[in-house]
């Protein structure tokens, strides 16, 4: 049995301290009932699964800064506002309603309204009682790790309207689609709905999210750009005029904390410290990444005449969401090829969205969208099947399932949207835009010279 340091420390100073030590010991051990032999696996397991949640929280700090910094200084106050705010209701929602509808139980596969959490110890706490050995933590550990993920979708839609969506309107949009529509569709997926039945009933494969999470926030995005319109003077008769960012170094520091906070949001999926898996996906969600980066240097020096940051920056990030669906079951060989192809496929998006006039300050349309269908995809393409089995995911059952989540987001956000801009508006106006949103709706710049 391990001994802790306290109980080494005790056996020096006599054996009534040794005693009670161990008697508190032996009764949490005691407590595990059948599960007692593996305690020491689940407390690990619940401790990575907490620290995976923390690394997820500071990808919000970097969805922030990677925002602000590709923006004009001028709605650097505005976008850091909305960042504040989405994290906190995102995950105020998701305790309210959110959790019990995207993990509802027993339900028909599609939808079912879920209410406030409970008690999630009422089985001790600290016992396999939960999830089990494959979900291998306390109630209040799954919460927690997946409320960081709900807001990811309304932080993505973010960056896409940023510069002239009006603050009320989007913080109402905002509350909408990560409280109740991002659990219905994720429902579909992680809590036992219809997209289970897919690949000949090996389920749809999304290990951490390329679609229920990345392209459902991208696809989001594209509806409210679309309802919202381009920047002023972005789209004129002689072409299209740049609108250039304000602060590269804070955009690079966003980059790198969304870097780091990846390895949780990969990571943590893995739901234990089960060592195989978990150095697998740290492995692959690496590898993906730098070659993402690699991938949209070369295409953008080659299509820009120029070495671009902002395409380098977003190379990271596409390689990311690539191997975000997949990382479990892909070679390190086939990360390198998933994260460069998704960082050639990011440049290309970005210039085709902006060829026909679709504004999307910060690139998240592409590096979400569009590289979250590709990470879909390469699941199917890059599996790696055991000696002597059978290849369980096709790219039939894949496309089926990330066009049912694009689609849901994107006429879903696109009604509500349009409501929104019938009922209240969604565009500041002309002179509010000009003045920048820091000054128009919040009195205040960010910065003082």
């Amino acid at each position: 049995m391990f001994l802790s340091p306290l109980l080494l420390t005790a056996t020096a100073f006599g054996q009534e301290e040794v005693d009670e030590t161990k008697a508190g010991y032996d009764e949490l051990i005691a407590g595990q009932g059948d599960y007692a032999y593996a305690f020491d696996f689940f407390t690990t397991s619940m401790l990575w699964t907490v620290i995976a949640a923390g690394l997820v929280f500071i990808m919000h700090l970097g969805f922030a800064t990677l925002e602000a910094g590709l923006c004009q200084k001028k709605n650097t106050v505005n976008i850091l506002f909305k960042n504040c705010f989405i994290i906190a209701i995102g995950i105020v929602t998701y305790a309210l309603v959110g959790f019990n509808t995207h993990y509802p139980g027993d339900f028909n596969g599609w939808f079912k309204l879920g209410s406030m959490i409970g008690d999630l110890n009422a089985d001790g706490g600290d016992t396999f009682g939960y999830g089990g050995v494959a979900l291998c933590m306390t109630g209040y550990g799954d919460f927690i790790f997946q409320a960081m993920f709900a807001a990811t979708a309304a932080t993505i839609v973010s960056g896409a309207v940023a510069e002239r969506v009006k603050l009320p309107t989007f913080m109402i949009f905002a509350t909408i689609l990560v409280g109740f529509w991002y659990p219905v569709v994720g429902s579909w997926h992680w809590g036992g709905g219809w997209l289970g039945d897919l690949n000949g009933g090996n389920g749809f494969k999304d290990f951490a999210g390329s679609a229920v999470v990345h392209a459902f926030g991208g696809f989001a995005a594209l509806a409210c750009v679309l309802v919202l319109g381009p920047r002023r003077g972005k789209y004129t008769s002689e072409g299209i005029k740049p609108i250039l960012p304000h602060n590269l170094p804070l955009a690079a520091i966003g980059v790198f904390l969304l870097f780091f906070g990846w390895f949780g949001f990969n990571g943590g999926s893995v739901l234990s410290a089960a060592p195989g898996p978990l150095g697998l996906v740290f492995t692959t969600t690496t590898l993906a990444a730098c070659t993402g980066a690699l991938g949209a240097m070369a295409t953008s020096w080659v299509t820009l005449k120029k070495p671009d940051l902002s395409m380098t920056l977003n190379g990271f990030l596409a390689g990311l969401v690539g191997i975000t669906a997949n990382a479990d079951i892909v070679s390190a060989t086939g990360a390198l090829i998933i994260g460069l192809i998704a960082g050639v496929i990011v440049v290309l998006s970005v210039l085709m969205f902006d060829k026909i006039k679709i504004d999307d300050p910060v690139g998240a349309i592409s590096v979400h969208g569009v590289c979250g269908i590709w990470g879909i995809l390469a699941a199917a393409i890059f599996e790696v099947v055991p000696e002597g089995g059978e290849k369980q995911f096709g790219i039939v059952g894949q496309l089926t399932g990330v066009a049912a989540v694009g689609a849901a987001a994107f006429i879903f956000s696109f009604v509500v949207f349009f409501i929104l801009k019938l009922v209240m508006g969604v565009r500041v106006d002309a002179q509010e835009e000009e003045e920048g949103l820091d000054v128009a709706e919040h009195g205040s710049p960010a910065y003082t010279d």
